[in-house]
């Protein structure tokens, strides 16, 4: 894989305040989990190689976003076609239970270096026969620090995925930073943004599943709102990543133009400006090195969670609670 690095210029504060983090702008093998997941382990070796103390994917990226459904008259009810993609996708899912994570987990463990997976979970609390888009934290010492389920699937991905819960809106330590995430157009929620904010969030990640429209004005504005670093990741996707016997493959291909995501990965400063400008069009590892005395400069003049906030006039309640149909209460 093509490696982008950016190196870090400043001189003026100490190597304890400085990380350094890779966007892992890759295409999945599509709805083949197992592949996919051989891609992403390569990549988090060659991020931990290269010294990361984060490496990051887009939304979805397991075994892929539900790109069939614009392309093949999705909407249609009760349709034979569109049941046997979805049966396709549910079978391909991540189950995290059953440890499909786990050779993920063991080379982040392995490097030291943290991971943040955009995933289809299929969920065992909720049936098993439903779709999730969650964005998996993997922590340096390979355990799972949160599963993040997208609060609301965004306009066609209504009919693949079903809405998530607040369990997920945590935080983490790394290194200097704290670090949190969100899917997508949660990005453009608020309220979900100022949940991390107020636990700290210094490093924020935006995964996506691909393309420049969605990452090159978001970035910078939620950067400079937070006074954080913003890491955008996306997908990418061809028509040449689909697998032979995708199903409905010919009505996807003649639907569809070259790209069906063009990446658009991309970081910004806690000033908004730009580290990494959108890389589009290709695989690429983008690394470079992140340095938290700029964020706590930036955070003098505004600090959306404390000094400029007013809990007192203004306060946000999250439930944080893992929701599921039955609670179940044995003697």
């Amino acid at each position: 894989m093509e490696i982008l690095e950016v190196s870090d210029t400043s001189q003026t504060t100490a190597a304890s305040d400085k990380i350094k983090v890779a966007l892992a702008q890759i295409a999945p093998v599509w709805l083949k989990r197992d592949e996919t997941l051989q891609k992403v382990n390569d990549a988090v070796e060659l991020a931990g190689k290269n010294g990361c103390q984060l490496v990051t994917f887009g939304e979805a990226l397991v075994p892929g976003y539900p790109f069939w459904i614009e392309r093949t008259n999705g909407a249609r009810f009760n349709d034979p076609k569109q049941k046997a993609i979805y049966a396709e996708y549910l079978e391909q899912g991540v189950v995290i239970e059953d440890g499909h994570l786990d050779s993920i987990c063991a080379t982040a463990k392995k490097h030291g270096i943290a991971v943040y997976l955009g995933v289809m979970e299929r969920a065992a609390n909720r049936s098993g026969h439903s779709l999730y888009c969650t964005l998996v934290y993997i922590d340096q010492n390979g355990e799972i620090g949160s599963a993040h389920r997208k609060l609301q699937p965004t306009y066609e991905e209504r009919l693949a995925w079903a809405p998530g819960d607040g369990n997920g809106l945590r935080v983490h330590p790394l290194e200097r930073f704290t670090v949190g995430g969100l899917n997508c157009y949660e990005n453009w929620m608020p309220l979900s943004r100022a949940a991390l904010y107020a636990q700290g969030e210094d490093l924020h990640v935006a995964v996506w599943p691909g393309g420049l429209n969605n990452t090159e004005d978001i970035t910078r504005f939620v950067a400079k709102e937070s006074r954080s670093y913003v890491i955008s990741v996306s997908g990418l996707m061809r028509k040449t990543d689909f697998p032979a016997d995708t199903l409905a493959l010919d009505e996807i291909l003649e639907n569809s133009d070259e790209f069906l995501s063009d990446g658009g990965s991309c970081i910004s400063g806690p000033d908004g400006s730009w580290v990494v400008e959108p890389q589009v069009g290709r695989e690429v590892l983008i690394t470079a090195e992140l340095d938290h005395a700029i964020v706590r400069g930036e955070r003098q003049n505004f600090d959306p969670a404390g000094h400029y906030s007013r809990p007192d006039v203004t306060r946000l309640v999250v439930d944080r609670k893992r929701q599921q149909l039955a609670d179940f209460i044995d003697t």
